[in-house]
């Protein structure tokens, strides 16, 4: 098949004048060599397009694709990962991973929760603060945890981000709005473990990949994922695989993650992060539709080769998961009749 391949690249931000914490979520130039390497090895004949400006000047222009393997994080805005899936609908290109609906809404992690939580999906009491007044009416017992609600890499997350006293609860809320300009998603902190479950397939077909465990070493920031213990995981952090055969958690914590992932409508590939509240008992945290896929440091990746899945095949996988969505032919399309048409 003829694969677009949208992304961000990094490099390409930084050169326009980004900072690094703007940039973190994007890719390096070598993830998109491996990824592209990845789906030639497949079979499949493999087109850069690059950023969503990129790929509108590509569509206004005429090129199409049998589908495009999106993995865009988008600069601003709470949709922003949902701006490729959106321009693609709208000129009726399928694209790998969630539509934009569900990317739209697992951005924004206190709605996430709270329809997960409708599912019947276990997670710790929560709020949404969207100004300074709203944390003075938080009605659950603390400790709290504190986050911006549509960041992701860990932003806004440190020491700081545990709160353990109600005074202090409203100036930490207001720390964050300042500086993330957006609300703040407020939860019970859990002193737990901490796992991510990687998720592959879509509706009934969905299955659990398999799943790691998140432990912070002695010379990480202290109890808590941040944004500085995932900038240098590789000194900070190890993930250690975790089987479900042998550990009671575990397998709870995966059946959750599978649960939640059907709930949401998630498609393809993603990972379901979980921690464990003082009793052991994993709950919901978040659900990332559009995991990194760098073969050696991303996650999901990381999952896959814990279970003996070589990085080839996770992609294999991933694709063939959309390519169920691909119109047989183009009259199948509903944008057959706009097809020779100038946007």
């Amino acid at each position: 098949m003829n694969i677009g391949l949208t992304y961000d690249l990094r490099s390409e931000y930084l050169a326009a004048g980004y900072s690094e914490i703007e940039t973190a979520e994007f890719d390096r130039e070598e993830t998109i060599n491996f990824l592209a390497q990845a789906l030639e090895a497949l079979g499949h004949r493999v087109d850069r397009i690059g950023h969503v400006r990129q790929l509108a000047a590509r569509l206004v222009g005429g090129d199409r694709w049998d589908f495009v393997f999106n993995i865009c994080e988008g600069l601003a805005g709470p949709s922003r990962e949902a701006q490729v899936p959106c321009l693609l609908e709208a000129y009726g290109v399928p694209c790998v991973f969630s539509d934009a609906l569900r990317m739209a809404l697992c951005l924004e992690k206190g709605l996430t929760k709270t329809i997960a939580a409708a599912a019947g999906v276990p997670t710790s009491p929560f709020a949404t603060v969207a100004s300074c007044a709203d944390a003075d009416s938080i009605s659950f017992d603390g400790p709290w945890f504190v986050k911006p609600i549509a960041e992701g890499t860990g932003k806004g997350c440190d020491p700081a981000s545990i709160v353990r006293r109600r005074e202090d609860l409203g100036p930490a809320c207001e720390r964050l709005l300042e500086q993330y300009r957006q609300p703040v998603l407020v939860e019970r902190f859990l002193p737990g473990r901490e796992v991510t479950v990687g998720i592959l397939g879509t509706g009934d077909e969905a299955e659990v990949l398999g799943t790691l465990e998140i432990v912070l070493l002695d010379e990480a920031e202290p109890e808590v994922y941040s944004y500085e213990n995932k900038e240098r995981c590789e000194t900070l952090v190890e993930y250690r695989p975790v089987s479900s055969r042998e550990d009671g958690m575990v397998a709870e914590a995966e059946r959750i993650a599978l649960h939640a992932w059907k709930a949401l409508g998630c498609r393809d590939g993603g990972r379901i992060d979980l921690r464990c509240d003082a009793e052991g008992r994993p709950l919901f945290l978040e659900v990332n539709p559009l995991a990194g896929l760098h073969p050696h440091h991303s996650d999901l990746p990381m999952i896959a080769t814990s279970v003996g899945v070589s990085y080839v095949d996770l992609i294999g996988r991933i694709v063939a998961s959309a390519a169920k969505r691909v119109p047989a032919t183009a009259s199948a399309s509903p944008y057959r009749k706009l097809a020779g048409e100038a946007a």
